[in-house]
């Protein structure tokens, strides 16, 4: 099989580069044998220092919790010049990722449309990476503690001066409801501390989990006994929650107020479920019929959020990061996410398909 297209650091991706992901293979493939990379890697021009949740940043844009399966993943994006990185979100228990079809693009040129909108396989990926949306249904997989808790660790030992870790935790819900689902992120967020993360994000939702741990930031009370709990038992390390898509903004602004006490900051948003089904009309993951949207269409709907939490911040003086994703596929397009007040910038599915964004984003724009 010829080697892929070598990507381009000047212009975007070669024509036909297929990604660093392999789309066609598991996630447990992918973990093994990824990422699909033939370099070589580029200089990563030079950019004055900043901070991030008190922290030394080169540049505060990275990668959104997903795509960074393991270090060696980790290790590959921080030498790209990505420089806030996500460790894909691990549980405290092993968890086997929803079968074929994990990724695949969509039709939507519309946008996401409404909560009942249906989206269209697409017939294939547009050549223009700005272009592409994706649906992802993998539902939190995660290997077990002891194989997460060594890997994090090289992850961490893999980056350079300016460069931070943030390991993304979410709990299990079992026997025991809300306390034990409670307990649960307690303990991942005290073994990924222990394992080196400089950042604890939370992930308080998933558009294609069912269980309770998918849906706990519409609900401000348990968001806050959580967010409580994660302070008291980490309370050296900044910790992030991340949010799902709000269709009230006054809902948004109860649950920030709620967290913001106890947190560094938010990240959001992680994606907008929507319906997804293939040219005749079968669902395209089977019998998950719900699943999370990114790219292209997620980007008007993830500025709209970054600009209701900085509103709701700015009115009631919260002491409240924003980190903004959902969208960002060019190397000017997070400006409109720092204009709105976000203080950094992750990518999801971008840096897969583009390697070298963070390149071309710190050529234009050193002051990220």
């Amino acid at each position: 099989m010829p080697a892929p297209p070598t990507p381009r650091s000047d212009s975007g991706p070669a024509p036909g580069y297929p990604g660093t992901y392999r789309i066609d293979r598991s996630w447990e493939w992918n973990l093994a044998h990824g990422p699909q990379w033939n370099g070589p890697v580029p200089d990563v021009p030079p950019t004055p220092a900043k901070t991030l949740l008190g922290l030394p940043v080169r540049s505060r844009i990275g990668v959104a919790a997903g795509l960074l399966l393991g270090s060696k993943w980790v290790e590959l994006y921080a030498r790209l010049g990505f420089d806030v990185l996500t460790y894909k979100t691990v549980r405290s228990a092993a968890r086997p990722c929803h079968p074929l079809p994990n990724w695949v693009y969509v039709d939507a040129k519309n946008g996401v449309g409404a909560r009942d909108a249906v989206l269209v396989v697409a017939d294939e990926r547009p050549v223009r990476v700005a272009n592409v949306t994706s649906a992802v249904c993998f539902g939190m997989p995660s290997v077990a503690p002891e194989a997460w808790r060594t890997d994090v660790r090289a992850a961490r030992d893999a980056l350079s001066d300016g460069q931070v870790l943030i390991v993304s935790v979410v709990g299990t819900p079992g026997d025991g409801g809300e306390d034990a689902l409670v307990s649960d992120y307690v303990a991942c967020a005290r073994d990924a501390e222990a394992s080196g993360a400089h950042i604890v994000e939370a992930n308080l939702s998933c558009p294609n989990v069912s269980s309770a741990e998918g849906s706990i930031y519409e609900d401000p009370g348990l968001s806050e006994r959580l967010a409580s709990a994660l302070r008291d038992a980490i309370p050296s390390t900044p910790i992030l929650l991340k949010s799902g898509w709000f269709d009230d903004e006054a809902q948004l602004g109860e649950f920030a107020r709620a967290i913001a006490p106890h947190v560094d900051g938010v990240v959001m948003v992680n994606g907008i479920a929507r319906r997804v089904v293939r040219k005749d009309g079968a669902p395209a993951f089977g019998n998950v019929t719900s699943v999370g949207i990114l790219g292209r269409a997620l980007h008007a709907p993830a500025l709209t959020a970054a600009r209701a939490v900085a509103r709701c911040r700015d009115a009631h003086s919260l002491d409240l990061a924003i980190v903004g994703v959902g969208g960002v596929m060019t190397e000017h397009a997070p400006t409109a996410f720092f204009d709105a007040g976000a203080d950094a910038v992750v990518m999801g599915g971008a840096p897969m398909l583009d390697p070298l964004l963070a390149v071309r984003m710190k050529r234009a724009h050193p002051d990220w």
